[in-house]
Protein backbone atom coordinates (compact mmCIF):
# COMPACT_ATOMS: atom_id res chain seq x y z
CA UNK A 1 0.00 0.00 0.00
CA UNK A 2 1.30 3.44 -0.82
CA UNK A 3 1.45 5.86 2.23
CA UNK A 4 -0.27 9.09 1.97
CA UNK A 5 1.81 12.43 2.15
CA UNK A 6 0.64 13.14 6.10
CA UNK A 7 1.61 9.33 7.02
CA UNK A 8 5.23 9.78 5.79
CA UNK A 9 5.82 12.85 8.18
CA UNK A 10 6.18 12.49 11.80
CA UNK A 11 6.51 15.78 13.97
CA UNK A 12 9.05 15.57 16.86
CA UNK A 13 8.32 17.51 20.00
CA UNK A 14 11.19 18.44 21.77
CA UNK A 15 14.88 19.29 20.14
CA UNK A 16 16.92 16.95 23.23
CA UNK A 17 19.21 14.33 22.17
CA UNK A 18 16.59 11.65 22.20
CA UNK A 19 14.08 13.77 20.28
CA UNK A 20 17.54 15.26 17.20
CA UNK A 21 18.44 10.74 17.48
CA UNK A 22 15.14 9.54 16.29
CA UNK A 23 14.37 12.72 13.63
CA UNK A 24 18.09 11.81 12.03
CA UNK A 25 17.10 8.10 12.02
CA UNK A 26 13.87 8.73 10.62
CA UNK A 27 14.83 11.27 7.87
CA UNK A 28 17.44 9.33 6.74
CA UNK A 29 14.94 6.61 6.07
CA UNK A 30 13.25 9.13 3.80
CA UNK A 31 10.75 10.42 6.40
CA UNK A 32 9.87 14.01 6.61
CA UNK A 33 10.26 15.28 10.11
CA UNK A 34 9.87 18.53 12.00
CA UNK A 35 11.03 19.48 14.98
CA UNK A 36 9.29 21.53 17.41
CA UNK A 37 10.70 23.07 20.66
CA UNK A 38 10.24 26.20 22.78
CA UNK A 39 13.80 26.49 23.30
CA UNK A 40 15.45 29.07 21.08
CA UNK A 41 18.44 26.47 21.21
CA UNK A 42 18.77 22.34 20.61
CA UNK A 43 20.20 20.38 23.33
CA UNK A 44 17.21 20.33 25.74
CA UNK A 45 18.96 19.57 29.49
CA UNK A 46 21.68 19.72 27.22
CA UNK A 47 21.88 23.56 27.55
CA UNK A 48 24.49 26.68 28.08
CA UNK A 49 24.18 29.71 30.31
CA UNK A 50 25.85 32.67 29.17
CA UNK A 51 27.78 34.38 31.99
CA UNK A 52 29.58 37.72 30.42
CA UNK A 53 29.49 36.59 27.28
CA UNK A 54 31.00 32.82 27.87
CA UNK A 55 28.88 29.70 27.15
CA UNK A 56 28.71 27.73 30.38
CA UNK A 57 27.83 23.75 29.89
CA UNK A 58 25.02 23.46 32.70
CA UNK A 59 23.12 19.96 32.03
CA UNK A 60 24.93 16.78 31.33
CA UNK A 61 29.09 16.96 31.04
CA UNK A 62 29.62 13.48 30.37
CA UNK A 63 30.07 12.06 27.56
CA UNK A 64 30.31 8.04 27.84
CA UNK A 65 29.07 5.15 25.06
CA UNK A 66 30.39 6.62 22.40
CA UNK A 67 29.59 3.46 20.23
CA UNK A 68 25.67 4.85 20.82
CA UNK A 69 26.91 8.38 18.21
CA UNK A 70 29.30 6.23 16.45
CA UNK A 71 25.96 4.28 15.58
CA UNK A 72 23.46 7.56 15.12
CA UNK A 73 26.60 9.48 13.01
CA UNK A 74 26.68 6.27 10.56
CA UNK A 75 22.65 5.80 10.35
CA UNK A 76 23.24 10.03 8.85
CA UNK A 77 25.90 8.77 6.79
CA UNK A 78 28.63 10.38 8.30
CA UNK A 79 31.13 9.77 10.74
CA UNK A 80 31.87 11.76 14.50
CA UNK A 81 35.10 12.52 13.78
CA UNK A 82 33.98 14.57 10.62
CA UNK A 83 32.46 16.58 12.61
CA UNK A 84 33.40 16.76 16.06
CA UNK A 85 36.55 16.74 18.37
CA UNK A 86 36.46 13.97 21.55
CA UNK A 87 39.27 13.47 23.58
CA UNK A 88 39.43 10.74 25.82
CA UNK A 89 39.67 11.42 29.88
CA UNK A 90 43.27 10.11 31.24
CA UNK A 91 41.42 10.97 34.67
CA UNK A 92 37.83 10.13 35.49
CA UNK A 93 37.35 12.33 38.10
CA UNK A 94 40.04 13.48 40.93
CA UNK A 95 37.80 12.80 44.67
CA UNK A 96 38.25 14.79 47.90
CA UNK A 97 37.36 14.18 51.69
CA UNK A 98 39.69 16.54 52.80
CA UNK A 99 42.41 18.39 52.64
CA UNK A 100 44.88 15.26 52.87
CA UNK A 101 42.67 12.80 51.76
CA UNK A 102 42.05 12.67 47.61
CA UNK A 103 42.25 10.02 45.22
CA UNK A 104 42.01 10.06 41.22
CA UNK A 105 40.35 7.19 39.15
CA UNK A 106 42.08 6.79 36.15
CA UNK A 107 40.62 4.94 33.26
CA UNK A 108 43.39 2.58 32.90
CA UNK A 109 42.08 0.17 35.71
CA UNK A 110 45.89 -0.69 36.92
CA UNK A 111 46.34 2.84 37.91
CA UNK A 112 43.57 3.49 39.55
CA UNK A 113 44.57 0.18 41.79
CA UNK A 114 48.08 1.78 42.42
CA UNK A 115 46.25 5.13 43.33
CA UNK A 116 43.89 2.87 45.67
CA UNK A 117 46.23 1.17 47.00
CA UNK A 118 48.62 4.40 47.76
CA UNK A 119 45.15 5.70 49.02
CA UNK A 120 44.18 3.48 51.05
CA UNK A 121 46.09 0.02 51.23
CA UNK A 122 46.91 -3.44 49.16
CA UNK A 123 43.73 -5.20 49.87
CA UNK A 124 41.48 -2.59 48.63
CA UNK A 125 43.00 -2.19 45.45
CA UNK A 126 42.66 -5.97 45.03
CA UNK A 127 39.18 -5.39 45.91
CA UNK A 128 39.12 -2.42 43.44
CA UNK A 129 40.22 -5.14 40.78
CA UNK A 130 37.49 -7.57 41.86
CA UNK A 131 35.10 -5.24 41.79
CA UNK A 132 35.66 -3.72 37.79
CA UNK A 133 35.53 -7.50 37.13
CA UNK A 134 31.96 -7.57 38.72
CA UNK A 135 31.16 -4.55 37.12
CA UNK A 136 32.13 -5.65 33.66
CA UNK A 137 30.26 -9.18 34.53
CA UNK A 138 27.16 -6.89 35.36
CA UNK A 139 26.83 -5.27 32.00
CA UNK A 140 27.72 -8.35 29.92
CA UNK A 141 24.45 -9.82 31.76
CA UNK A 142 22.39 -6.57 31.10
CA UNK A 143 23.12 -5.15 27.95
CA UNK A 144 21.15 -7.07 25.49
CA UNK A 145 17.76 -7.61 27.88
CA UNK A 146 18.25 -4.27 29.49
CA UNK A 147 19.88 -1.36 27.89
CA UNK A 148 19.64 -2.59 23.87
CA UNK A 149 16.42 -4.47 23.90
CA UNK A 150 12.92 -2.62 22.71
CA UNK A 151 11.60 -2.97 26.00
CA UNK A 152 12.97 -4.83 29.35
CA UNK A 153 11.63 -8.23 29.79
CA UNK A 154 12.92 -9.83 33.26
CA UNK A 155 12.25 -12.79 31.62
CA UNK A 156 13.90 -12.31 28.42
CA UNK A 157 17.06 -13.85 29.71
CA UNK A 158 15.65 -16.52 31.55
CA UNK A 159 13.95 -17.67 27.98
CA UNK A 160 16.63 -17.22 25.74
CA UNK A 161 19.76 -18.73 28.49
CA UNK A 162 17.61 -21.00 30.51
CA UNK A 163 19.04 -21.80 34.26
CA UNK A 164 22.26 -20.01 32.95
CA UNK A 165 20.49 -16.67 32.75
CA UNK A 166 18.79 -17.11 35.75
CA UNK A 167 22.36 -17.74 37.81
CA UNK A 168 23.60 -15.49 35.59
CA UNK A 169 20.73 -12.55 37.13
CA UNK A 170 21.34 -13.89 40.57
CA UNK A 171 25.55 -13.23 40.39
CA UNK A 172 25.00 -9.38 39.80
CA UNK A 173 22.50 -9.56 42.92
CA UNK A 174 19.34 -7.32 41.65
CA UNK A 175 17.33 -7.75 45.22
CA UNK A 176 20.52 -5.88 46.98
CA UNK A 177 21.01 -2.54 47.07
CA UNK A 178 24.21 -0.62 45.32
CA UNK A 179 24.84 0.74 48.94
CA UNK A 180 24.75 -3.37 50.48
CA UNK A 181 26.43 -4.63 47.69
CA UNK A 182 29.14 -2.21 47.97
CA UNK A 183 29.71 -2.67 51.49
CA UNK A 184 30.99 -6.47 51.05
CA UNK A 185 33.16 -5.06 47.94
CA UNK A 186 35.22 -2.43 50.21
CA UNK A 187 36.28 -1.86 53.71
CA UNK A 188 36.82 1.78 53.39
CA UNK A 189 33.69 3.61 53.65
CA UNK A 190 35.52 6.47 51.27
CA UNK A 191 35.91 4.22 48.23
CA UNK A 192 32.08 2.50 49.25
CA UNK A 193 30.92 6.08 49.12
CA UNK A 194 33.07 6.75 45.85
CA UNK A 195 31.42 4.08 43.58
CA UNK A 196 28.03 4.49 45.33
CA UNK A 197 27.95 7.87 43.51
CA UNK A 198 27.35 5.91 40.51
CA UNK A 199 23.54 5.65 41.46
CA UNK A 200 23.11 9.65 41.00
CA UNK A 201 23.72 9.80 37.50
CA UNK A 202 20.37 7.88 36.74
CA UNK A 203 18.76 10.33 39.82
CA UNK A 204 18.95 7.11 42.32
CA UNK A 205 19.82 7.21 46.01
CA UNK A 206 22.72 4.29 46.30
CA UNK A 207 20.58 3.24 49.72
CA UNK A 208 17.83 1.77 47.43
CA UNK A 209 19.37 1.93 43.94
CA UNK A 210 20.11 -1.76 42.46
CA UNK A 211 23.04 -3.24 42.57
CA UNK A 212 23.22 -3.58 39.11
CA UNK A 213 24.21 0.02 38.76
CA UNK A 214 27.68 -0.61 39.51
CA UNK A 215 27.91 -1.34 35.69
CA UNK A 216 28.52 2.65 35.57
CA UNK A 217 32.04 1.73 36.52
CA UNK A 218 32.57 -0.35 33.79
CA UNK A 219 30.66 1.83 31.15
CA UNK A 220 33.53 4.48 32.13
CA UNK A 221 36.29 2.45 31.81
CA UNK A 222 35.10 2.31 28.40
CA UNK A 223 35.64 5.53 28.02
CA UNK A 224 35.07 9.38 29.25
CA UNK A 225 35.41 11.64 26.18
CA UNK A 226 35.33 15.16 26.26
CA UNK A 227 33.86 17.11 23.62
CA UNK A 228 36.20 20.20 22.67
CA UNK A 229 33.97 23.64 22.67
CA UNK A 230 31.43 21.88 25.55
CA UNK A 231 28.63 19.18 25.32
CA UNK A 232 26.32 22.06 23.93
CA UNK A 233 28.59 21.33 20.56
CA UNK A 234 26.99 17.53 20.71
CA UNK A 235 23.64 19.19 20.38
CA UNK A 236 24.29 21.63 17.92
CA UNK A 237 25.87 18.81 16.10
CA UNK A 238 23.30 16.80 15.95
CA UNK A 239 20.43 19.39 15.33
CA UNK A 240 23.56 20.70 12.13
CA UNK A 241 23.44 16.61 10.69
CA UNK A 242 19.50 17.19 10.76
CA UNK A 243 19.01 20.26 8.88
CA UNK A 244 20.94 18.49 6.15
CA UNK A 245 18.95 15.41 6.02
CA UNK A 246 16.33 17.63 5.52
CA UNK A 247 14.40 17.73 8.94
CA UNK A 248 11.93 21.30 9.22
CA UNK A 249 13.57 22.65 12.86
CA UNK A 250 11.12 25.13 14.48
CA UNK A 251 12.98 26.41 17.59
CA UNK A 252 11.52 29.28 19.64
CA UNK A 253 7.94 27.34 18.98
CA UNK A 254 5.70 25.81 21.82
CA UNK A 255 3.74 22.81 21.33
CA UNK A 256 -0.01 23.77 22.54
CA UNK A 257 -1.21 20.42 22.07
CA UNK A 258 -0.92 16.79 20.46
CA UNK A 259 -3.88 16.63 17.94
CA UNK A 260 -6.46 13.61 17.90
CA UNK A 261 -8.00 12.25 14.98
CA UNK A 262 -10.09 8.80 14.24
CA UNK A 263 -8.33 7.26 17.76
CA UNK A 264 -4.71 8.31 16.84
CA UNK A 265 -2.60 10.88 16.95
CA UNK A 266 -2.42 13.23 14.06
CA UNK A 267 -0.19 16.19 14.79
CA UNK A 268 0.44 18.91 17.03
CA UNK A 269 -1.48 22.80 17.20
CA UNK A 270 1.09 25.27 17.84
CA UNK A 271 0.78 27.98 20.34
CA UNK A 272 0.35 30.36 17.41
CA UNK A 273 -2.72 28.44 16.40
CA UNK A 274 -0.95 26.79 13.06
CA UNK A 275 -1.61 23.23 13.07
CA UNK A 276 0.78 20.37 11.36
CA UNK A 277 -0.47 17.38 10.94
CA UNK A 278 1.88 14.25 11.03
CA UNK A 279 1.35 10.47 10.76
CA UNK A 280 3.19 9.87 13.85
CA UNK A 281 4.14 12.33 16.83
CA UNK A 282 6.98 11.78 19.17
CA UNK A 283 6.83 13.28 22.46
CA UNK A 284 10.48 14.35 23.53
CA UNK A 285 9.41 15.69 27.10
CA UNK A 286 9.05 14.06 30.35
CA UNK A 287 5.99 11.60 30.28
CA UNK A 288 4.58 12.99 32.99
CA UNK A 289 3.81 16.04 31.32
CA UNK A 290 1.57 14.39 28.78
CA UNK A 291 -0.07 12.36 31.53
CA UNK A 292 -0.68 15.89 32.85
CA UNK A 293 -2.08 17.05 30.40
CA UNK A 294 0.15 19.73 29.01
CA UNK A 295 -0.34 18.01 25.46
CA UNK A 296 -3.79 18.35 25.67
CA UNK A 297 -6.59 16.40 27.25
CA UNK A 298 -7.01 13.93 24.05
CA UNK A 299 -3.43 12.12 24.87
CA UNK A 300 -3.19 12.46 28.59
CA UNK A 301 -4.34 9.06 29.57
CA UNK A 302 -1.78 7.82 26.37
CA UNK A 303 0.75 7.14 29.10
CA UNK A 304 1.30 6.49 33.18
CA UNK A 305 3.37 9.77 34.65
CA UNK A 306 5.50 9.60 37.78
CA UNK A 307 3.78 9.57 41.09
CA UNK A 308 5.85 12.67 42.91
CA UNK A 309 6.81 9.84 45.62
CA UNK A 310 8.92 8.09 42.64
CA UNK A 311 10.62 10.98 41.09
CA UNK A 312 14.50 10.81 41.02
CA UNK A 313 16.71 13.31 41.87
CA UNK A 314 16.66 17.02 40.83
CA UNK A 315 19.67 19.31 41.82
CA UNK A 316 20.33 22.58 43.04
CA UNK A 317 23.03 24.21 40.30
CA UNK A 318 26.20 26.96 40.02
CA UNK A 319 27.14 28.10 36.83
CA UNK A 320 29.58 30.44 37.32
CA UNK A 321 33.13 32.13 36.60
CA UNK A 322 35.43 32.39 39.30
CA UNK A 323 39.32 32.10 39.77
CA UNK A 324 40.40 28.65 41.86
CA UNK A 325 43.03 28.86 44.25
CA UNK A 326 44.74 26.04 46.14
CA UNK A 327 42.65 23.08 44.39
CA UNK A 328 43.94 21.34 41.48
CA UNK A 329 40.65 20.67 39.91
CA UNK A 330 40.69 18.57 36.89
CA UNK A 331 37.67 18.74 34.19
CA UNK A 332 35.49 16.52 36.87
CA UNK A 333 35.79 16.95 40.47
CA UNK A 334 33.71 15.82 43.35
CA UNK A 335 34.16 16.19 47.26
CA UNK A 336 32.20 14.21 49.34
CA UNK A 337 30.00 14.88 52.60
CA UNK A 338 30.96 12.77 55.62
CA UNK A 339 27.47 11.28 56.37
CA UNK A 340 26.46 10.20 52.90
CA UNK A 341 23.23 8.44 54.24
CA UNK A 342 21.77 11.44 55.83
CA UNK A 343 22.32 13.42 52.55
CA UNK A 344 20.35 11.02 50.31
CA UNK A 345 17.95 10.81 54.00
CA UNK A 346 17.31 14.44 53.54
CA UNK A 347 16.58 14.58 50.09
CA UNK A 348 14.29 11.17 49.18
CA UNK A 349 12.67 11.34 53.50
CA UNK A 350 12.53 14.50 54.69
CA UNK A 351 12.14 16.40 51.41
CA UNK A 352 14.96 18.89 51.99
CA UNK A 353 17.64 20.36 50.84
CA UNK A 354 20.48 18.13 52.27
CA UNK A 355 22.31 20.30 55.07
CA UNK A 356 25.62 18.48 54.10
CA UNK A 357 26.02 18.29 50.40
CA UNK A 358 28.49 16.42 48.33
CA UNK A 359 29.46 18.56 45.04
CA UNK A 360 30.16 17.79 41.93
CA UNK A 361 32.35 21.08 39.65
CA UNK A 362 32.63 20.43 35.99
CA UNK A 363 35.94 23.35 35.27
CA UNK A 364 35.02 23.47 31.63
CA UNK A 365 38.43 24.92 31.20
CA UNK A 366 40.45 22.50 31.88
CA UNK A 367 41.16 18.95 30.84
CA UNK A 368 41.48 15.54 32.37
CA UNK A 369 45.61 14.53 32.56
CA UNK A 370 47.40 14.39 35.12
CA UNK A 371 49.94 16.89 34.28
CA UNK A 372 46.80 19.13 33.91
CA UNK A 373 47.74 23.29 34.37
CA UNK A 374 45.09 25.45 35.76
CA UNK A 375 43.69 28.15 33.56
CA UNK A 376 45.25 31.92 34.44
CA UNK A 377 42.30 34.20 35.81
CA UNK A 378 38.27 33.65 35.88
CA UNK A 379 37.50 30.25 34.47
CA UNK A 380 34.24 28.30 33.54
CA UNK A 381 33.12 26.23 36.66
CA UNK A 382 29.18 24.24 36.90
CA UNK A 383 28.68 22.86 40.53
CA UNK A 384 25.53 19.89 41.01
CA UNK A 385 24.47 19.40 44.45
CA UNK A 386 21.82 16.85 44.33
CA UNK A 387 18.46 17.96 45.53
CA UNK A 388 14.57 17.05 46.10
CA UNK A 389 12.71 17.09 43.09
CA UNK A 390 9.50 19.26 45.01
CA UNK A 391 9.82 22.43 42.47
CA UNK A 392 6.22 21.92 42.52
CA UNK A 393 5.50 22.02 45.77
CA UNK A 394 7.28 25.37 47.42
CA UNK A 395 9.85 28.31 45.46
CA UNK A 396 13.26 27.07 46.72
CA UNK A 397 13.80 30.76 47.57
CA UNK A 398 17.21 31.80 48.84
CA UNK A 399 15.99 31.30 52.50
CA UNK A 400 16.11 27.43 51.80
CA UNK A 401 18.62 27.66 48.97
CA UNK A 402 21.75 30.23 50.91
CA UNK A 403 22.21 27.59 53.93
CA UNK A 404 22.40 25.06 51.60
CA UNK A 405 25.11 26.85 49.43
CA UNK A 406 26.94 27.72 52.38
CA UNK A 407 27.37 24.24 53.87
CA UNK A 408 28.99 23.39 50.32
CA UNK A 409 31.02 26.17 50.42
CA UNK A 410 32.33 25.35 53.77
CA UNK A 411 33.00 21.54 52.16
CA UNK A 412 34.69 22.90 49.59
CA UNK A 413 36.96 25.03 52.16
CA UNK A 414 37.27 21.64 54.08
CA UNK A 415 38.61 20.08 50.79
CA UNK A 416 41.78 22.97 50.02
CA UNK A 417 39.46 24.35 47.52
CA UNK A 418 39.29 28.36 47.58
CA UNK A 419 36.21 29.83 45.58
CA UNK A 420 34.87 33.10 45.59
CA UNK A 421 31.16 33.95 44.84
CA UNK A 422 30.65 36.72 42.87
CA UNK A 423 26.91 37.61 42.71
CA UNK A 424 27.03 39.14 39.47
CA UNK A 425 29.02 36.28 37.70
CA UNK A 426 26.86 33.47 38.87
CA UNK A 427 24.09 31.92 37.84
CA UNK A 428 21.82 29.53 40.39
CA UNK A 429 18.99 27.07 39.25
CA UNK A 430 16.64 25.54 41.54
CA UNK A 431 14.32 22.55 41.63
CA UNK A 432 11.70 24.93 40.72
CA UNK A 433 13.68 26.51 38.22
CA UNK A 434 13.95 23.16 36.55
CA UNK A 435 10.17 23.01 37.04
CA UNK A 436 9.57 25.97 35.19
CA UNK A 437 11.83 24.57 32.33
CA UNK A 438 10.43 20.99 32.17
CA UNK A 439 7.23 21.31 33.42
CA UNK A 440 4.98 18.56 35.58
CA UNK A 441 8.06 17.07 36.71
CA UNK A 442 9.07 18.72 40.10
CA UNK A 443 12.24 19.55 38.33
CA UNK A 444 13.34 15.74 38.32
CA UNK A 445 15.99 15.35 35.96
CA UNK A 446 16.07 11.75 35.22
CA UNK A 447 12.43 10.74 35.41
CA UNK A 448 11.47 8.27 37.75
CA UNK A 449 14.00 7.43 40.29
CA UNK A 450 15.69 4.02 39.43
CA UNK A 451 14.84 2.25 42.73
CA UNK A 452 14.37 -1.23 43.68
CA UNK A 453 14.72 -4.46 41.30
CA UNK A 454 11.03 -3.94 39.39
CA UNK A 455 12.47 0.04 38.47
CA UNK A 456 14.14 -0.97 35.37
CA UNK A 457 10.68 -2.50 33.79
CA UNK A 458 8.40 0.01 34.97
CA UNK A 459 9.50 2.52 32.39
CA UNK A 460 7.61 3.07 29.97
CA UNK A 461 8.51 1.92 26.36
CA UNK A 462 8.10 3.54 22.52
CA UNK A 463 4.85 2.91 22.06
CA UNK A 464 1.47 4.70 23.95
CA UNK A 465 -1.66 3.58 24.61
CA UNK A 466 -3.03 6.04 21.60
CA UNK A 467 -2.13 4.67 18.08
CA UNK A 468 0.35 7.14 16.30
CA UNK A 469 1.58 8.27 19.55
CA UNK A 470 5.66 7.40 20.94
CA UNK A 471 7.64 8.68 23.46
CA UNK A 472 11.91 9.55 23.84
CA UNK A 473 13.61 10.46 26.47
CA UNK A 474 14.86 10.42 29.80
CA UNK A 475 11.90 9.49 31.43
CA UNK A 476 11.44 6.14 29.08
CA UNK A 477 13.43 2.96 28.52
CA UNK A 478 16.49 3.08 28.53
CA UNK A 479 16.88 5.53 31.16
CA UNK A 480 18.15 8.80 32.03
CA UNK A 481 21.95 9.82 30.33
CA UNK A 482 23.40 10.97 27.01
CA UNK A 483 23.91 7.85 25.49
CA UNK A 484 20.56 6.40 26.84
CA UNK A 485 18.49 9.14 25.41
CA UNK A 486 19.88 8.69 22.27
CA UNK A 487 19.14 5.01 22.54
CA UNK A 488 15.56 5.93 22.90
CA UNK A 489 15.44 7.95 20.43
CA UNK A 490 16.80 5.06 18.33
CA UNK A 491 13.78 3.05 19.59
CA UNK A 492 10.74 5.81 19.36
CA UNK A 493 12.10 5.97 14.95
CA UNK A 494 12.46 2.02 14.71
CA UNK A 495 8.81 1.94 16.21
CA UNK A 496 7.33 4.61 13.88
CA UNK A 497 9.27 2.47 10.90
CA UNK A 498 7.56 -0.46 11.96
CA UNK A 499 3.91 0.96 12.68
CA UNK A 500 4.10 2.91 9.56
CA UNK A 501 3.70 1.71 6.10
CA UNK A 502 6.31 3.30 3.60
CA UNK A 503 7.24 2.62 0.21
CA UNK A 504 10.88 1.52 0.05
CA UNK A 505 12.74 4.98 -0.95
CA UNK A 506 15.98 5.93 -1.33
CA UNK A 507 18.48 6.96 1.86
CA UNK A 508 19.36 10.34 2.63
CA UNK A 509 23.24 11.10 3.54
CA UNK A 510 24.22 14.35 5.25
CA UNK A 511 26.75 16.65 3.66
CA UNK A 512 30.56 15.41 4.79
CA UNK A 513 32.54 18.38 6.27
CA UNK A 514 31.37 21.42 7.83
CA UNK A 515 31.14 22.20 11.46
CA UNK A 516 28.36 22.88 13.63
CA UNK A 517 26.45 26.17 14.03
CA UNK A 518 23.54 27.66 16.31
Amino acid sequence: MTASRSSDSVVVVGAGIAGLAAAIRLSAKGMAVTVVDKATAPGGKMRQIDIDGLGIDSGPTVLTMRWVFDDLFEAAGTKVDTHLSLDPAEILARHAWSGSERLDLFADIERSAAAIEAFSSRAEAGRYLAFCDKAARVYRTVEAPFITSERPNPLGLFAARGFAGMEEMLAIEPFSTLWQSLGKQFRDRRLRQLFARYATYCGASPFAAPATLMLVAHVEQAGVWMVRGGMHRLAETLAYLALNLGVRMRLGESVAQVTVSGGRAAGVRLESGETIPAGAVIWNGDVSALAAGLAGPGVARAAAGTPPDRRSLSALTVSMLAEVKDFPLLRHSVFFCTDYAREFDDIFTRDRLPEQPTVYICAQDRGAAADQRAPQGEERLFAIINAPAAGDRRPFDTTETEPCLRSAFELLDHCGLTLPRAPEKTVVTTPADFERLFPATGGALYGPANHGWRASFSRSGARTRLEGLYLTGGSVHPGAGVPMAALSGQRAAESVLKDLTLPSRSRRAVISGGTSTR
